[in-house]
């Protein structure tokens, strides 16, 4: 049985479907990359995940347990943190209060000290900056912190939205060696992101999508090889 699988979903906003019979699995220990243009269903995929989207069709299952009408602190509860697109940090507050507002699942225990611990270890800039507010933060600081207030809640599942938008090049080489030292770690991950080259060479699978619908599926070092991959996401001219 696969960690996570998304069986026949349909997600509608109003009457429009965003999401058309979607299925997808993710085994535990991987990093899965879902790729597609803006508009593809993306991230509607990963809010639903989350509990902020009910399916209005199909099933979604977490380590044998059904998602689909669950609300989203219950999912928190079972093992799944989200990053959402944009980071969503506290700007007032600071960088430690806002890791700690990621321990809810752990009601503040002694354990949650512990894994704050292991954020600082794993995010050195947090701990150096960990009495800043989190709104003067760098964007790419923001977006650590926004990956470590996730972490906080120690999911085995982490849905990770955009993780490079907005950054420059050097820290998009800094967060994507961090989500795969997260990996690594035991966590696994499902990864959206329009950096398809960067995706594709730290996922174990992807899937593209196209209005709402899988069109392709396959290991990432088969999708980075697919001339239909590398013309619409990679910009690469295969005729040259």
């Amino acid at each position: 049985m696969a960690l996570l699988e998304v069986d026949h979903v349909e997600i509608r906003y109003g009457l429009v479907p965003a999401v058309k019979d979607l299925s997808i699995t993710v085994q535990e220990g991987e990093i899965v990359t879902l790729l597609g243009a803006n508009g593809a269903g993306k991230t509607t995929t990963l809010r639903m995940l989350s509990g902020l989207h009910n399916p209005s069709k199909g099933t979604v299952h977490f380590d044998g347990v059904e998602l689909t009408r669950l609300v989203a602190h219950s999912i928190v509860q079972l093992g799944i943190g989200h990053v959402p697109e944009g980071r969503r940090i506290f700007p007032v507050m600071t960088v430690k209060e806002n890791l700690e507002m990621g321990a809810y699942r752990h009601h503040r225990s002694h354990h949650s000290g512990e894994t704050l611990e292991e954020i600082y270890e794993l995010f050195p800039v947090l701990k150096e900056r960990h009495a800043q507010l989190g709104g003067d933060l760098s964007g790419g600081e923001q977006q650590m912190l926004a990956i470590g207030r996730a972490l906080m809640g120690e999911p085995r599942l982490l849905l990770l939205d955009e993780p490079s938008m907005g950054l420059a090049p050097l820290i998009v080489e800094t967060i994507f060696s961090i989500i795969t030292k997260i990996r690594d770690r035991g966590t696994t991950i499902l990864l959206v992101e329009q950096n398809a080259a960067k995706a594709l060479s730290i996922a174990d699978r992807g899937y593209v999508l196209e209005t709402g619908n899988v069109v392709l599926a396959d290991a990432a070092s088969v999708l980075l090889a697919d001339d239909r991959v590398r013309m619409a996401y990679l910009g690469e001219d295969i005729a040259s």
